[in-house]
């Protein structure tokens, strides 16, 4: 037990040694992950910002979503309803599946085997039919997050390579991820470079005060890193 102990206690000295005091730049605060021990896996890097936005107002939510220049580490499985002559686009495009309202009885069936629905303006009232099943999985498709549009073979292409959506929780922070730590400090620090610029133009007019209050990362197995977020 005490042999436990004194690891346990090691190992937080050894955290409180790498964690650096106070905001840093990106590229500091990046650097400043791969000083905590690593396990064997690659870690994803996510960010959370906190906002001074009261989520209870709807003019104050935030809702969109950011391509980052080096992707995020990971692909998803993306369907997108659209006209029969977008099938095959899309699905050269990388969209695992495509269609109509053949697409919507597949889904009606039980079948949920995606991460993003994109849809064209025009099959949204098709779409509407499976409000009951993609709304409770954050899946319906949304102008706001991009996943309503007329160009569904781009969109198709970029949720595909890593686009994410992001959102305000109830607590007015939003989540995202920037990367994995396999990625270079300057892939990293473009792509948490470009978040922050993202979430910083999303400000609602309706915000007052500080608008990011807190910015952090974190590979899912280090302690947070808190980022320096300049004129907001």
């Amino acid at each position: 037990m005490a042999n436990a102990i004194s690891k346990r206690f090691k190992a937080n000295d050894a955290i409180k040694s790498a964690m650096p005091t106070g905001a840093q730049t990106a590229q500091a605060a990046i650097k400043a992950l791969r000083q905590f021990k690593a396990p064997k896996f690659n870690q994803t890097v996510n960010v959370v910002f906190s906002l001074g936005i009261d989520p209870k107002q709807a003019d104050q939510l935030i809702r969109g979503s950011v391509a980052l220049p080096h992707g995020i580490g990971k692909s998803s499985r993306v369907i997108v309803f659209c006209q029969s002559d977008k099938v095959a686009a899309v699905k050269a495009a990388g969209a695992i599946e495509a269609g109509a309202e053949d697409l919507v009885a597949k889904i009606e069936a039980g079948w949920t085997a995606f991460d993003v629905a994109i849809a064209s303006p025009d099959m949204m009232r098709v779409v509407s039919k499976l409000g009951k099943v993609l709304g409770p999985k954050g899946l319906m498709p949304s102008p706001k997050a991009g996943t309503v549009t007329a160009d569904v073979v781009n969109a198709a292409k970029e949720y595909t390579a890593g686009k994410q959506e992001y959102r305000n929780d109830d607590g007015g922070n939003v989540h995202g991820v920037i990367g994995k730590l396999s990625f270079t400090d300057e892939q990293l620090t473009d792509n948490l470079n470009l978040f922050i610029a993202t979430i910083s133009k999303a400000r609602p007019s309706a915000a007052k005060g500080q608008y990011v209050r807190k910015c952090v990362i974190a590979a899912c197995m280090t302690p947070g890193v808190q980022v320096a977020v300049a004129g907001i």
